[in-house]
């Protein structure tokens, strides 16, 4: 699909009259639209779900600029293309940070949000740092933990050196099968993710903005997050005036993979506490 000058996979699910929810994946340069699908697909059975690999990430184009500015341009046209008025706007990761720039930007747009991971500010992003340091799972190289949320790569290669010495790092049952599979279905573009961490990310501090957020909002994280903690989903359950935290005891980064009926079920039930499903 040709949005705002960049080519992007988008991909639909479920009935086209069913309330609509677009999911935005995490890692610019590094997610893509496939962990969205397998997250959120289940929810196509009554809403119609729209998943898609954000401009220089996935299988999208490369078409600069790579803001959140530029990114939350591209959800909008894309609810514009698909005729809703109104959406359920979902994110995990750096994807719940575009999720709240687009609530923020458009909430004559958003009917609920769903945030899972994600920060509002990066106060507690040396606390990675530490635990990438102290793991007893593997020994991280001194050049990775380096490199943690600074967008400093040189090529594809590197980033995915990287990526690899971190993917351990995720769940809360470590599987080295699943890092395998995972670093296998990644496409990698450096651009990207050094222009998501190396110039977005030292200026990001939502928190005086969150309170004009007024849509009922659910902040979902797993307990043993190394990357975003649960003190920084508290941060933005706090500041969002109808904000509520769920926190899943056996998840780490990933409760929508890790408890994955748990995790529907949380989000349904908000769904419909907030008149979106009924």
């Amino acid at each position: 699909m040709r949005i705002n000058g960049a080519e992007l996979v988008v991909e639909a699910f479920g009935p086209v009259d069913g309330p609509a929810m677009i999911v935005h994946h995490g890692a610019p340069g590094l997610g893509s639209r496939q962990e969205p699908k397998r997250s959120f697909g289940p929810f196509a059975d009554r809403m119609r779900v729209i998943v898609f690999d954000a401009r220089g990430s996935g299988e999208s184009s490369d078409d600069e600029p790579f803001t959140h500015e530029q990114w939350v341009a591209d959800v909008d046209a894309i609810r514009a293309h698909f005729g809703y008025e109104t959406i359920v706007m979902a994110g995990g990761s750096y994807g719940g940070f575009i999720a709240m720039e687009y609530a923020i930007a458009h909430p004559e747009r958003v009917s609920a949000l769903v945030l899972r991971d994600t920060a509002a500010d990066t106060a507690h992003d040396h606390l990675a740092v530490e635990r990438a340091r102290n793991t007893d799972r593997s020994v991280i190289p001194e050049w990775v933990i380096d490199r943690i949320g600074t967008g400093r790569f040189e090529s594809n290669e590197q980033l995915r050196e990287y990526w690899k010495a971190i993917l351990p790092l995720y769940d809360h049952q470590h599987d080295p099968a699943k890092d395998e599979a995972r670093l296998a279905a990644t496409r990698f573009h450096y651009r990207t993710h050094n222009a998501a961490f190396g110039q977005n990310m030292p200026r990001y501090d939502l928190k005086p903005k969150l309170p004009s957020i007024t849509c009922p909002t659910l902040v979902t994280v797993g307990r043993h997050d190394w990357r975003t903690p649960v003190a920084a989903s508290q941060v933005i359950a706090d500041l969002v005036p109808r904000g509520e935290l769920v926190v899943f005891e056996s998840s780490g980064h990933s409760p929508q993979l890790e408890e994955p009926e748990l995790f529907q079920q949380v989000v349904r039930d908000f769904l419909s506490r907030a008149g979106v499903l009924r």
